[in-house]
This record gives C-alpha cells, structure tokens and sequence, in this order.
C-alpha cells in the first residue's frame, strides 16, 4: 500500500543528485512505510538538504529510482509537491524575522483557503470559511505543539523573539496546515539542547503516529528508537577504475531510467571535476626508468569540499528554479 489517508510511503534505490562539479549525494536505499518517521543525518555539506528536496519534487535527481506514494521521481515531480510540504528550509522554506506568528498564520491561512481549497469550500459562504481556516489552524498549532499564550507577546510576537525550539514549531505548524502527507524538515536539531531536543522529536513523533509521514533533516538522531527510518549521507563512491586496455574510460548513454550521463572527460578525470593523471605506458616507463629519480609529489587530500560544492550548486540552480 503506498498511502493512508494521511501518510505516504517513501522508497529510493541507488537514488542520487548531481550538481555541476560533482556528485551531491549518491547510492541512497531505504523504504519507509506510511506514516514513518524518517532521519536523514550527516555532516554539513553531504547532501541532506538536497536529498530533502529531491525526495519531495523540488530537485531533479540525476540517478538512481525513487518513488513517494507510488510516484516515481522525477518524473512526476509535479504531483509529488502537491502532495508533501517544506517546513524551515533555509532559502526555501523560512520564516520571516520582521512578521509576527499570527501573521503568518494569517497568510498562511489566506493561501490554503484561495490555492487549496477545492471549489465547492470556496463557494462557501464567507462566515464559514473564516471558521474552517481558524479550525485548520488551531489543528495545526496543536499538532506542532506551539502555546501561542506562551509566547512573550502572544500571537503579536515577533519571529525574531521565538526561542530556536519555538521558532521550529511554528515552521512546521505552518507546512501542516496545507494538510501534506510528506512532511520535509530541515535543521531539525540545529542548535537545540538535549532538552530541546528531545521534544521536537517527541513532537515529530507524534505527528508519524499521526498518519502524517515525516522527513527529517538532523545531525544527532535519537538513539536507540528502532521506529526510526534512518537514511545516511556523506559516504564517498569509490572511484572508478580505469581500462587497462587503453587507460580511459567509455562515457556512458542515457539510460531508461533517467540516471544522468557521465562525460568522457568526467569519467577521466572523476566525480568531482579535478584532474588526475592516467596511468604511464610503456614509453613513459621507459623514460622513467632512464631518469633520475624524484622525490614522489603527496596525493591531494580529500578533504570533503568537492561534496560541499556540488551540494552548494544544486541548491543554487533550486533557487533560481
């Protein structure tokens, strides 16, 4: 089964994202049924954000197979996007620091009831529109588990004087109110304490045991939870190894299954776009061994920030989407 009425199945095999110098992320397998709790940890720059996006329609994928719900990626991002929502996506997805919570509960609100609501609510009469949407909205502060009475100013209070763990709740009381069954978060422990922490993942905890399936960004999942779909970013392909017979490697053709070609000059040189030379033929073996000898040069050092640019150009090429 691939939904309930609220969550959504996720799957991905071999699922990867390739920016202009390189591999974001690649080789990403899990299945996770509906209504899931899914942890995508990692260092900074391995990918996280982007495999969050990729899995809910607003990145395009470039190998690998991965479906939401039974739609398979990318081709029908689309409705994939109808059916998931971003909560604090930094560059995507984020709060406003000069609005209060009750504004953009406000046009948050006002969005739903003119894009998502079907046309029989909207010929409602207005009376009872304004009820849905404030309904809709105390569902969704609920859920998230946001006091509005709580907060030093109560709805007028200003984003920029929410505590971290506040400002998280709003983030994702805002997503659920367009009723999604893929709920993305990003950052979802940036600069939480133990405490802190412990509560949002007791909150999002409870909206997976709602039906709602939920994605989360972190760096520290919670230990010893087995009801946790944990999906790892940040490990390195092995390169590949060239041809003995001619030292090159064959660039590879589109594929059915919409895995993205690899240029001779990206299989030459390797995943991230950086030189390397080939291997000495019998000539240059020759002249080696008629030379003197010199002192060898060090190997480069893969110090991760080939991974680091890649993940900085997909979501760059997101922004400008």
């Amino acid at each position: 089964m691939d939904s309930t009425p609220h969550g959504t199945a996720v799957t991905a095999a071999g699922f990867g994202v390739k920016g202009p110098r390189g591999w974001v992320f690649r080789n990403i397998d899990f299945v996770a049924a509906p209504g899931s709790l899914i942890a995508v940890q990692g260092p900074s720059g391995s990918g996280r954000t982007c495999l969050l996006l990729a899995l809910t329609g607003r990145m395009k994928s470039a190998a690998g197979t991965a479906e939401v719900g039974g739609l398979p990626l990318p081709k029908k991002k689309a409705a994939v996007r109808s059916v998931t929502a971003l909560a604090h996506v930094p560059g995507v997805a984020e709060l406003d620091p000069a609005l209060t919570v009750g504004e953009h509960l406000r046009e948050r609100a006002l969005l739903q009831g003119r894009f998502g609501a079907s046309l029989r609510a909207l010929l409602k009469p207005r009376r009872e529109r304004r009820a849905a949407a404030r309904a809709l909205v105390d569902t969704a502060l609920t859920a998230a588990g946001l006091d509005l009475e709580s907060l030093p100013k109560g709805i007028r209070t200003s984003v920029r004087d929410l505590e971290r763990l506040e400002a998280l709740r709003l983030s994702v009381a805002l997503a659920l109110i367009g009723g999604p069954r893929l709920l993305a978060i990003d950052d979802t422990d940036l600069k939480l304490s133990d405490d802190e922490r412990g509560a949002a993942w007791k909150m999002l905890h409870g909206l997976a045991a709602a039906g709602t399936t939920v994605l989360a960004v972190c760096s520290e999942p919670p230990v010893g939870d087995e009801d946790v779909v944990l999906v790892r970013t940040g490990s390195r392909p092995e390169p590949t190894a060239p041809e003995e017979a001619s030292g090159t490697s064959t660039a590879t053709t589109d594929s059915e299954d919409g895995e993205a070609p690899e240029s001779r000059e990206e299989s030459e040189t390797g995943e991230t776009g950086k030189g390397t030379q080939g291997e000495p033929g019998p000539a240059d073996t020759a002249r080696a061994d008629s030379a003197p000898a010199e002192t060898p040069a060090k190997p480069p050092v893969d110090d991760g920030h080939d991974d680091e640019e890649g993940t900085a150009d997909a979501l760059a090429e997101t922004g400008r989407a």
